[in-house]
């Protein structure tokens, strides 16, 4: 399993990151056998400690949880018990998905943009129609069921999840509505 444990504007001592690595590496044995990458930010929040944890499963599936304390290591374990409970309640979804699926989730590269908001021109006519772009990145579209993508919106917290449905290869968005449902966007 990869790790990359940094901290935002603190030091990481290496005691902080032998722990991390022995503690997510006993989390992910429990449910998932395969490698996979763990990205762990420590960051600081007035007078408390902030852990931001992203579990990148080998089925393309990913976990992410965040958690604050007024100690770093109570940050972390906060944290990590929120990806084991996570992971726990998917253990059956995730072995039933993996028994379906007879390679990894395979990913198309795409471009992901982010857009200037219009807050400050909302009282001025805009001058032309095309958005300002404040950044560019790359991002990755996995090729899901419609059911591991709900799974996986659910897993990272997102309100949005685009995919690809490995059913017909189109592209899909699965979204949590203002109801508390899942909305699905399959065009034909």
């Amino acid at each position: 399993m990869r790790y990359q444990i940094s901290g935002k504007q603190i030091d990481i001592g290496e005691a902080l990151q032998t722990h991390v690595k022995s503690e997510l590496g006993e989390v992910v044995e429990k449910y998932q056998q395969r490698p996979t990458d763990a990205v762990v930010i420590f960051s600081r929040d007035a007078h408390n400690h902030v852990c931001e944890a992203t579990l990148h499963l080998s089925t393309g599936l990913t976990a992410a949880a965040r958690a604050h304390a007024s100690e770093i290591y109570a940050a972390f374990e906060a944290c990590r018990e929120k990806l084991d409970k996570q992971l726990r309640r998917y253990k059956r979804r995730l072995k039933d998905h993996h028994r379906e699926r007879a390679k990894p989730v395979e990913f198309a590269d795409a471009s992901s943009y982010i857009l200037a908001s219009d807050e400050a021109e909302a009282t001025d006519e805009p001058d032309s129609l095309q958005p300002i772009i404040i950044a560019e990145m790359e991002t990755r579209i996995p090729s899901l069921s419609a059911g591991e993508a709900v799974m996986q919106m659910e897993l990272a917290h997102s309100p949005v999840l685009v995919f690809r449905n490995e059913r017909h290869g189109g592209l899909n968005v699965v979204y949590r509505r203002d109801d508390g449902n899942i909305g699905w966007i399959d065009p034909q």
